[in-house]
């Protein structure tokens, strides 16, 4: 119960703590009229080979053919080019450092975005960069990443990401930033 209270607050808190910049919204990095494209979107079928765990040779986490265009947006927003952020999300390993600290990871907006499909648009996907490293126990546990952002289009067997990172700081979102 705890970790549900976490994750509804996480993305709708706004708080932060003194001497943090405010939250950017994933809504932020996305160009309203993909929002309203996908305010508008069908009901996803979530029966593939992904929703039973089975994974093809790249993965199985892109995007499938024949869902609405907004689900393959690489729409980004220009002005969050180059600007400071922190934002929260879950971390998705795809690089470990020598100590096995995760020095590469994607952030998605929401608990297991890409291991349930179809995985989130490539504008609401964040590679992050953090050559200093974090040990992740649970990608289930939320963080808050603060670095600058960078409009950047990000190829990846397992998904692909609109923006990137270089994050200064990340940290386990705590029940005291609620």
């Amino acid at each position: 119960m705890r970790r549900l209270l976490l994750t509804l607050l996480l993305l709708g808190s706004g708080l932060a703590h003194a001497g943090e910049l405010p939250e950017t919204d994933w809504l932020d990095l996305m160009p309203l009229s993909d929002q309203k494209a996908l305010e508008a979107m069908p009901e996803i079928d979530h029966n593939s080979p992904e929703a039973q765990g089975t994974f093809t040779d790249k993965g199985g986490l892109k995007q499938s053919k024949g869902l609405p265009a907004v689900m393959y947006s690489t729409k980004t927003v220009a002005a969050m080019n180059g600007k400071n952020i922190r934002i929260g999300g879950y971390p998705v390993p795809l690089e470990t450092d020598a100590k096995g600290r995760s020095t590469l990871f994607f952030l998605v907006p929401y608990p297991g975005a890409c291991i349930h499909v179809p995985p989130p648009p490539p504008n609401q996907l964040v590679l992050v960069r953090y050559p200093k490293g974090l040990k992740l126990d649970d990608i289930y546990t939320p963080l808050w990443v603060t670095g600058t952002l960078r409009v950047e289009n990000v190829n990846n067997d397992l998904a692909d990401a609109a923006y990137a990172l270089d994050a200064g700081k990340v940290r386990v979102v705590k029940e005291s930033d609620l």
